[in-house]
């Protein structure tokens, strides 16, 4: 972004009360002569003064000029990166990654790189929507959220088999808003919920805040094992199982019809929910099954976003269901967020809707195809190798010697700016200890490799 004249006399400032050069209290040059010294306009430096002040860094009493606000926040360590020692849990990536500075690299991470996603898309629809009437910029949304996002939600989840009007969808913040909402309204403490094993891993941070029991199912190569899940049932009564439904998250796996078939009778013998979130729908090359489509959304909840495919900043999640769930789930929503984020969904209808999105989708998943196989060959030179070569998606499971570890591979990695996603942070069992997810549109710079390569040597060598 273009650095403007009103941006550096912003810095200059904050520079100089940053490093304790302007305290607390302090005058600041007069507006005539700050535009002398920095030979810029009159107007320039008011402005700056006004955005400051704006900003509570600075403050202005009438008739003796601007004054350094106070007091000056302390000097901070964590202000300067993210820590390092912290323990490997189901955080633990999220928070490198989302702390890490520009120079980091992040194979580890479960998004597109900046410059992969659909700016110009984006930038389009902020502007189609900033000359909208005024109540978009200004207004709470509907209970259920924008009328013209719902309708086109439902039509995109009927192409997947997934038969659900506007009225039984209901928007929400994000897609983990999504399942935290249903979470709320279907658990008590103590309850069981059945996930994968490995599965994305917020869904167990999210799930130790509700105080439940969590179980793990091992997933294969076609869904999860039906044997254990038919023994979870029977031994735990468990109330809720969360999973991927279509590209499966970490492992890239697809749930084949048969699986899903049987997964569903397993389900009408018990008392429990299934979560279906679907958040790399748009990835796909070709639509696998989807439970709530075999289940017509009796016993199954479908739920999405479009993070990963247009902004992680712009978020609108969603929840698909029956119309009684939909009916109370709106109230929870209510009580705890009121009214949900109207400015968000706008923008992200006018991104959808335009012809730009389509073609970027195709293009991505072409390029998602290429860096996929560049990274599979980067990492078999290493001798990590895959669990199984995903059809499509961002991700890799691959597995080390059985020897290594990859939770102390990763706190070497990160020490050289590369952050990983160690295999236990996915997993209940903790059994995928020499396991690590790859993400291959973050994989595109041979300084990983490097870096890998030398902390698994280290690992080797500790070892023997």
């Amino acid at each position: 972004m273009k650095t403007t004249k009103i941006d550096f006399v912003i810095q200059h400032i904050n520079e100089q009360i940053k490093n304790r050069s302007l305290m607390p209290g302090s005058r600041l040059p007069s507006v005539r002569a700050l535009a002398g010294l920095l030979n810029l306009s009159i107007s320039t430096i008011v402005e700056a003064y006004e955005r400051l002040a704006a900003q509570g860094l600075i403050e202005a009493k009438t008739g003796s000029g601007f004054f350094v606000a106070g007091p000056i926040a302390p000097l901070s360590i964590s202000e300067i990166h993210p820590k390092i020692d912290r323990s490997i849990d189901p955080l633990w990536i999220s928070r490198q990654a989302l702390e890490a500075k520009q120079d980091i690299l992040k194979p580890g991470c479960g998004w597109l790189p900046d410059d992969w996603m659909p700016h110009e898309n984006i930038r389009k629809a902020i502007r189609k929507i900033s000359k909208a009437n005024n109540s978009i910029l200004t207004d709470y949304s509907t209970p259920l959220g924008l009328p013209a996002l719902r309708e086109l939600l439902s039509r995109r989840i009927l192409a997947k088999g997934i038969e659900v009007v506007p009225n039984q969808i209901l928007l929400t913040d994000s897609g983990t808003q999504a399942i935290d909402l249903i979470c709320r309204y279907f658990l008590k403490p103590n309850d069981v919920v059945l996930v994968d094993d490995p599965c994305y891993f917020n869904f167990h941070a999210l799930l130790k805040v509700h105080q439940v029991q969590i179980i793990g199912i091992p997933y294969t190569q076609t869904g999860p094992d039906l044997t254990v899940f038919a023994d979870a049932i029977k031994n735990y009564n468990p109330r809720l199982y969360i999973t991927n439904s279509g590209i499966h998250n970490p492992t890239g796996a697809v749930l084949t019809a048969s699986t899903a078939y049987q997964v569903l009778k397993l389900v009408e013998q018990s008392n429990l929910i299934v979560i279906e979130d679907d958040i790399f729908a748009d990835l796909e090359r070709h639509t696998a099954p989807r439970l709530a489509a075999l289940d017509g959304l009796s016993r199954v909840i479908h739920i999405g976003s479009f993070s990963k495919t247009l902004s992680g900043s712009v978020r609108t999640g969603y929840i698909a269901t029956k119309p009684e769930w939909i009916e109370d789930l709106t109230d929870i929503k209510i009580a705890t967020s009121f009214g949900g984020n109207n400015l968000s969904a706008e923008i992200l209808f006018a991104a959808l809707t335009d012809s730009h999105y389509r073609k970027y989708l195709e293009e991505l998943k072409i390029r998602l195809a290429k860096a996929m196989d560049s990274t599979i060959k980067q990492l078999e030179k290493l001798g990590i190798n895959l669990w199984i070569k995903p059809q499509a998606g961002l991700f890799l499971w691959c597995k080390l010697p059985e020897h290594s570890d990859t939770a102390r591979i990763a706190q070497t990695c990160l020490e050289q700016g590369v952050i990983l996603a160690p295999g236990n942070a996915f997993s209940q069992s903790q059994n995928f200890k020499n396991f690590i997810r790859f993400n291959v549109a973050q994989c595109q710079d041979s300084r990983i490799f490097e870096v890998l390569s030398h902390a698994i040597q280290q690992e080797i060598e500790q070892s023997e």
